[in-house]
């Protein structure tokens, strides 16, 4: 059996976390090292390593995601500003995590590209 990620240890509450939402389908928590002054990441609590995993019965749930970073960002008030939703997929794109993950950045003006 392979090693548990630091996000199923999350969901599994071994590790803690600011928890924004959380339901029997995911679950949304601050980001340690914040990009921006609101910095969250939604994940599911299906154990999905990445966009390239998703299967056709997933499509309910990643739309799901979808809506609870709808709610999350206009209950944290960055909704009518502007916020990025940014999902990493494999080696050259950075994913660190292999459990898939949206992270929310908002909270200020961002350029394109970042950096």
């Amino acid at each position: 059996m392979s090693e548990k990620t630091i996000f199923k240890r999350i969901i599994d509450k071994e590790i803690p976390a600011e928890i924004l939402y959380e339901d029997e389908r995911c679950l949304a928590f601050r980001d340690v090292r914040p990009q921006g002054p609101v910095h969250f990441l939604v994940i599911p609590k299906k154990e999905i390593p990445s966009v390239n995993e998703l299967a056709e019965e997933d499509a309910a749930l990643a739309g799901h995601l979808f809506v609870v970073i709808r709610k999350l960002a206009a209950e944290l008030q960055i909704h009518e500003t502007g916020y990025r939703v940014v999902t990493n997929c494999g080696p050259n794109a950075c994913q660190t995590v292999p459990h898939l993950h949206f992270h929310v950045i908002g909270g200020r003006s961002m350029s394109w590209p970042p950096g």
